[in-house]
């Protein structure tokens, strides 16, 4: 089981109220609720291997170099909430560092590699796995990693953290025309404004789906770009051939790294804490209450 673990504890962040506080008075909520989603986690779905999946980089530097629009929204909005006295001061930074430390010391892997996504680490582990793999997340990029064959599904929040969807092949198929080797393409041609990516004009998503179906693949609709015989409206040759610098760079920032090379770790699920000691510290100092019990009651079951 691999876990978008900045994908979960910002849904975290957002489903528990904010009252939820240290004795200090400092809120824990995306603390507690990740504790809590895991703990539901290991109960649901007795995973042999867990693997925390950290971004290192959040917005690697060679993405960018290749669409310098990537992700650049997010960066123009933390400049702006810098600027603006009367914002709402961040509560969930803070908190990212007692979850890394609670982790650690619960003995949860914790994985990242620098000038990686945890996207990256996730479609790594997921290439060198022997077995079944969840991917936990609420980001549908990863869909692209779904595989019948292999086992591989994707295990999506629908409500919060506590209602998950299972995504195999059937329900990609189902929802966007496409398996999970297809589900790339299909997101490179119609773009993303939540990552930047500005796909291709006039190509949405039922298109581009149709595209794939008929063309196969991205290779398989340039070609048809280029064969006057094929089927393509005229608008679509047009803009499909404009959009060639887009589509020459844009699958290797669409598609997650699969040979990112990563620190040694131990993935085995934890039937005790690694560090009581650190946790029981932790635990005080955070008031993690029956969050932490609740976690570590589903690691020793």
């Amino acid at each position: 089981m691999l876990l978008d673990t900045a994908s979960l504890y910002f849904r975290a962040y957002f489903g528990v109220p904010e009252s939820v506080r240290a004795p200090d008075g400092t809120p824990v909520n995306a603390v507690r609720g990740l504790l809590d989603f895991i703990a539901r986690l290991v109960q649901d779905h007795h995973p042999d291997d867990l693997v925390a999946c950290m971004d290192e980089d959040w917005r690697p530097q060679w993405r960018v170099d290749l669409i310098p629009s990537y992700k650049a929204h997010r960066v123009a909005e933390e400049v702006a909430e810098g600027t603006d006295e009367e914002e709402v001061p961040d509560t969930l930074s803070p908190q990212v560092p007692v979850i890394e430390q609670v982790l650690d010391a619960v003995g949860i892997a914790r994985v990242g590699a620098p000038g990686y996504e945890a996207d990256d680490v996730i479609g790594t582990l997921t290439a060198r796995a022997a077995g079944p793999v969840d991917v936990v997340t609420g980001d549908r990029d990863l869909y692209q990693l779904v595989d019948d064959a292999r086992g591989v599904r994707v295990l999506y929040p629908v409500k919060g953290v506590g209602t998950l969807q299972m995504v195999d092949e059937a329900v990609l198929r189902e929802k966007y025309g496409v398996d999970g080797s297809g589900y790339a393409d299909l997101a490179l041609l119609r773009g993303d404004p939540s990552d930047g990516l500005p796909g291709v004009p006039g190509v949405g998503e039922k298109t581009a789906a149709k595209l794939l179906a008929s063309y196969g693949d991205l290779a398989g609709i340039l070609a048809a770009v280029d064969d006057p015989a094929s089927r393509l409206t005229p608008a679509q040759r047009r803009r499909l051939d404009e959009a060639r610098p887009y589509l020459a760079v844009a699958p290797k920032v669409v598609r997650v790294a699969s040979d990112v090379a990563l620190p040694p770790f131990d993935a085995a699920l934890p039937a005790a804490p690694r560090d009581a000691r650190a946790l029981e510290v932790l635990a005080r100092r955070w008031g993690l209450g029956g969050s932490l019990q609740r976690l570590l009651s589903a690691l020793s079951g």
